[in-house]
């Protein structure tokens, strides 16, 4: 076809796919002019070769590690090509949108390599809605500066073991979704309207459809600290977006177990106040001072007597009126079967409605 024409690529990459359909995702990679064979070991990628015929002039054999679209594909592992991002150091501050547009799409190429690469883009990303005026301001330079560090600095991306089940953490908030085998992404309008049920059923199906070439075929578990995704199996009324989702899940071998959010090191840094004098505690035993936390003890210390008291706190009276509360019951069972979307029950057993403790109404 002739030069300059833009539907020439579309017609090449066809015309290329149709040529090398039968050992496309076998042992070859395409992409326009860019043929990849990979193999696992020196004489498999003998044969491979030979099936192939290719003009020497433009080929390269036997390499270590090769570039390829933007990336340097090893043994390793993937890296990104440091030819391709060199100029990052020196991309001027953005004056107008467009500017902005052509440095997040650079960057948002590379965004694997980026741990929370949302999050750290959301001040920049604000900028490309319809309406918002441009100012730069310091939190913006802050984004800036630190997406050309992350993208100068990359880490290497290796293959997973895929002879070991796969592990799924993730968590949603009205700010964003986020996943740990690990990625974040930026909630859209209507998402962030979502219920919290809904948020957090939508960031389980976010991490199945991003790693879906690690987890499809494979067994894995998800951990989530929404305590009611444990039944979504077995509720028999679903609204429409949660039906189509759940047809989608069903897809993968998975089980989904309830994960407390304060334990879940990985998705959330949640710390609990002690009420142990540790340095009367420092001798006992581990389990004994976790146990004596739980229970809320205080120590006395004195030079010739230690005594302690214990005494039900405010919190475990109110759990224990919550268990005679005809009311918190019906509420408990709404949480099973995802209808109290504003409701949760810790793994204590203790009810909460959004942020606050639900107190009964008792005398």
């Amino acid at each position: 076809m002739s030069f300059g024409l833009t539907n020439a690529p579309v017609y090449f990459m066809n015309l290329m796919n149709k040529v090398f359909m039968e050992y496309l995702d076998k042992f070859v990679v395409v992409f326009i002019d860019d043929i990849l064979i990979y193999s696992k070991t020196d004489e498999e990628h003998k044969e491979h070769l030979r099936l192939l015929y290719a003009k020497l002039s433009k080929c390269e054999f036997w390499l270590d590690q090769v570039p390829f679209l933007g990336h340097i594909v090893s043994k390793g592992g993937i890296m990104v090509d440091p030819s391709k991002i060199s100029s990052v150091m020196d991309w001027k501050v953005p004056e107008v949108v467009k500017e902005i547009r052509g440095f997040l799409g650079l960057a948002g190429y590379y965004r694997r390599f980026i741990e929370s690469f949302s999050k750290i883009a959301k001040p920049m990303t604000s900028l490309l809605e319809k309406g918002v005026p441009f100012i730069w301001t310091k939190e913006r330079q802050a984004a800036f500066d630190e997406l050309k560090k992350r993208l100068t600095t990359a880490p290497v991306l290796t293959l997973p073991d895929l002879t070991k089940s796969f592990t799924v953490y993730c968590d949603a908030s009205k700010e964003g979704l986020g996943c740990v085998l690990m990625q974040e992404g930026k909630l859209r309008k209507h998402e962030v309207n979502y219920p919290t049920h809904d948020l957090e059923l939508a960031a389980v199906v976010h991490a199945l459809k991003i790693w879906r070439h690690y987890l499809f075929g494979n067994r894995c578990e998800i951990y989530t600290d929404h305590k009611s995704l444990k039944y979504i199996f077995t509720q028999n009324e679903l609204n429409l977006r949660q039906r189509r989702w759940l047809e989608l899940i069903k897809d993968y071998d998975l089980e989904i177990h309830y994960h407390p959010g304060k334990a879940n090191v990985v998705a959330d840094a949640l710390s609990r106040k002690s009420y142990v004098n540790m340095a009367v505690a420092f001798q006992m035993r581990l389990e004994l001072c976790a146990e004596f936390e739980n229970l809320n003890l205080g120590f006395m210390h004195h030079t010739t007597v230690a005594t302690f008291e214990a005494e039900p706190t405010l919190e475990q009276e109110i759990r224990k009126h919550q268990e005679t509360d005809e009311k918190i019951q019906e509420i408990r069972e709404q949480i099973k079967v995802g209808k109290a979307p504003h409701f949760r029950e810790d793994e204590q057993g203790t009810v909460w409605y959004k942020n606050r403790i639900f107190v009964p109404d008792v005398d």
